[in-house]
């Protein structure tokens, strides 16, 4: 699993602005709770990628309530771009693998 929780986070920034714990809900509602990562992984991630560029936080007041909303940079795209084609790869590799594919010449 590791990666995922990057590569889901930069998908749904990609799709809107969202604050952590929105964040978390959206992940385990659009995997239909098969994946559930809590706060103990999103928030460090959500931290990581805005030091790293990838993520611009602004903070907002909604209803009373005071949060940090996170979006996507262009640093952010590329990041995401370059994630889809790296899992786009290994998802297409494991398939392969799993149906018993064999590659021309291999032993």
């Amino acid at each position: 699993m590791n990666g995922v929780p990057e590569l889901l986070i930069l998908r749904l920034l990609q799709q809107q602005e969202m604050y952590g714990y929105e964040v978390v809900q959206a992940i385990r509602e659009r995997s239909q709770a098969a994946l559930a990562f809590g706060e103990g992984v999103v928030y460090p991630v959500l931290h990581g990628l805005e030091k790293d560029g990838a993520l611009r936080a602004r903070r907002k007041t909604v209803a009373g309530r005071s949060r940090v909303y996170y979006a996507l940079t262009p640093l952010g795209s590329r990041r995401l771009e370059g994630l889809v084609a790296d899992w786009t790869r290994l998802t297409d590799t494991v398939r392969l693998f799993l149906a018993g594919a064999h590659h021309a010449g291999a032993v």
